[in-house]
């Protein structure tokens, strides 16, 4: 089972886009597709459901949302924003959540989305935080900081919790977090170019005892599956005629082939 937990579809959702995407997808089982930071997110989740309902068996769609805008989705406590957490789920068939919280300029543990988590918590909805690069110059990096996502595991222990892109830049605090909370994950996206990254990340991640913790991911359409399955199966040719230190292949070979529906409790169709 291959699972990239990591592609985007565009806000435009033209049909170009769309079958880049798909083709891409034919690499692996399936596909988590993010939806992206949108200002008007009700349109952006309703056609990233037009989208991935096309393709049940092999995609799966997770909702922007901003908490703390006028579109939040809060506490179960509060029927009207339940409803809408409801709409998300039942209505548009998405399975997860994703925040941007250094695009949309918010805390991590801001009161609105401590209040969302406490919903996504009870219906099982995972959330991913997508706070890495490419940023904005007017995103807040303070805000992309994974650390700040402890208060909000902490106070929400079974709320699956998936770190993007590593952190990055910030990835030892990633590996902390993740080796810290059982249900805090990072999400191995890469570029294949940036060989010396991949290496510190990798070798890092290992030497941490997390390896079990990485999600594969690709980042489409900054890279596809394909190559990165191709980069991270050949890691330790990178390390030719060197002395550095190198993983294990089976260990790599296993966040590559992890089933990371299985792992947030995802339904499969």
């Amino acid at each position: 089972m291959i699972v990239d937990c990591h592609t985007h579809l565009s806000g435009s959702n033209d049909d170009t886009y769309a079958s880049d995407h798909l083709a891409a997808a034919q690499t692996v089982d399936f596909c988590f597709v993010l939806a992206g930071e949108e200002n008007d997110a009700e349109d952006t989740n309703k056609r990233l459901s037009e989208y991935v309902n096309k393709h049940p068996r092999k995609m799966v769609g997770f909702a922007f949302v901003n908490p703390p805008s006028g579109s939040a989705y809060g506490s179960a406590k509060n029927k009207g924003k339940q409803k809408n957490l409801d709409y998300i789920t039942q209505e548009l068939g998405l399975q997860g959540a994703v925040l941007y919280c250094s695009s949309c300029g918010f805390h991590p543990a801001h009161s609105k989305a401590m209040s969302f988590y406490e919903s996504a918590e009870q219906l099982g909805l995972p959330v991913f935080f997508h706070n890495g690069p490419p940023l904005k110059s007017q995103a807040h990096l303070g805000f992309a900081q994974p650390f700040l996502l402890d208060e909000v595991a902490r106070a929400f222990p079974s709320l699956k919790i998936i770190i993007g892109s590593m952190g990055l830049p910030f990835v030892e605090q990633t590996l902390a977090m993740v080796a810290k909370h059982e249900n805090v994950f990072a999400d191995l996206t890469l570029r294949p170019d940036n060989v010396w990254q991949i290496y510190n990340i990798v070798v890092s991640a290992y030497e941490d005892g997390v390896m079990d913790k990485l999600l594969f991911g690709s980042g489409f359409p900054f890279s596809t599956a394909g190559q990165c399955i191709e980069t991270l199966l050949g890691f330790n040719k990178l390390l030719a005629d060197t002395n550095l230190p190198n993983v294990p292949r089976g260990n790599i070979r296993s966040v590559v082939e992890r089933d990371s529906l299985e792992v947030l409790g995802l339904n499969r169709q």
